[in-house]
């Protein structure tokens, strides 16, 4: 019988290496979007993503499934453009509204893939879940040429006639004028550079953002995998849940090597589901927050409240305890997500914005490669233990946001540092 460390690493190398593809390629897609540009880099992502993810259902062994879907991680590190190109355009007044807001796609997207999963992979197998699920990225790439290129990028590499055609464009579509003057920024040759970020002025910003985006990063992945193994371990008193644990040995058709696979009944579907709808729960109080406390604040607070709900998870409670604890679980993290991608997006000037949010990306995923070690191996030996981790990562969390230095609410975007 192999030892839970054992287990983990088989059963999360898949995980780790997609993490691992987008924590290298979150820095790279960073830098050429500062120099280059934010929509080829999202082209490209998407590109990218779509390609090798339709490629990893037509994986002939294992150890090609592993590297195709590094391939997709990789690739999925540019995403994050998409949000770099709506704040470059959204007004400040508007940015702690509309940002916050692009949570309901996400809970679309998850809801939908534990929708397709429950169905799909009971009777025709993974292999064609991979594929349904490459569709939608795959149409989005044909709506690239609705996209613009962020107007303030064009303005400060010197392409002003592309940002005034943008921004002409932009009001004629909403029956407006075009203000009187002229669009006058410095051009910037430099841009794009690491030592910016850790440049006096934005030295101790930097280094709290990497300890936040880490935290959380390490708290979300901690509450979804922890999730999943209350369920298999039955760790919760009074729940037993009515999914068996079946060894598969691999066929013909699914071309996989010999592995212990925990298939999730349909009860296991409906706690996902349920527990996955509260990440929009606080999405109206999150904005309330963002706006009217401040970033700053409003993600102290949650961070605290995150700490306080890991530590719930320890009571000994029903099934449906376990679930009310895990939905507040995934609403407070997800409003941990949303401030802190607002505030990263709006705390750097244009010249090293999708720096900024690259290396952040890239400790993010550090954070995920290692909360699966928690909530599975050492969860295995304390429960406690585990969950008291988890609290005081947050608990770290939360200071560090109530002492960045920078408030961005109600702040205009900085073209230079």
């Amino acid at each position: 019988m192999r030892s839970p460390g054992a287990q983990i690493l088989t059963k999360g190398s898949v995980r780790e290496m997609v993490f691992f593809g987008y924590m290298v390629f979150s820095i790279l897609f960073g830098l050429l979007a500062d120099r280059y540009g934010r929509w080829k880099i999202l082209l490209i992502s998407f590109l990218w993503g779509a390609y090798f993810s339709l490629l990893t259902s037509f994986a002939p062994s294992y150890i090609w499934f592993v590297f195709l879907r590094t391939m997709v991680g990789c690739g999925v590190s540019g995403h994050s453009q998409g949000l770099i190109i709506k704040t470059e355009f959204l007004p400040t007044k508007y940015r702690g509204y509309m940002l916050p807001l692009s949570q309901v796609f996400w809970l679309a997207g998850s809801l939908l893939i534990i929708g397709l999963a429950s169905v799909i992979i009971p009777t025709i197998g993974w292999r064609w879940l991979v594929r349904v699920a490459s569709i939608p990225g795959i149409i989005l790439i044909m709506a690239f040429k609705f996209i613009p290129e962020s107007a303030r990028f064009n303005v400060s590499t010197g392409n002003t006639p592309a940002a005034l055609a943008t921004l002409e464009h932009i009001a004629k579509m909403n029956r407006a004028v075009m203000p009187e003057g002229k669009l006058v920024e410095p051009i910037l040759e430099k841009r794009g550079k690491f030592a910016d970020l850790l440049d006096t002025k934005y030295l101790r910003t930097t280094l709290q953002i990497w300890v936040i985006w880490l935290g959380i990063s390490f708290a979300y992945y901690g509450v979804i995998l922890a999730s999943a193994e209350l369920l298999e371990r039955d760790l919760v008193c009074g729940s037993k849940s009515d999914s068996e644990v079946v060894v598969t040995q691999g066929d013909s058709e699914e071309g996989q090597s010999p592995c212990h696979c925990h298939m999730f009944a349909p009860s296991d579907y409906r706690t996902m589901i349920i527990s996955t709808v509260g990440e929009i729960a606080l999405n109206p109080l999150n904005i309330l927050g963002i706006n009217f406390l401040g970033r700053r604040l409003s993600l102290s607070i949650t961070m605290g409240c995150t700490a306080l709900f890991f530590l719930l998870l320890n009571i000994c409670t029903s099934s449906a305890g376990l679930i009310g604890f895990l939905f507040m679980l995934r609403a407070l993290v997800a409003a941990n997500f949303n401030t802190i991608y607002i505030y990263t997006a709006e705390v750097y000037p244009t010249t090293m914005r999708a720096l900024g949010m690259g290396t952040s990306g890239s400790l993010c995923r550090i954070g995920a490669m290692v909360a699966p070690f928690i909530s599975q191996v050492l969860m295995s030996a304390s429960v406690l233990g585990a969950l008291c981790l988890f609290s005081s990562v947050c608990v770290i969390c939360a200071i560090s946001a109530f002492t960045l230095p920078i408030e961005t609410k109600g702040r205009a975007l900085q073209q230079i540092k």
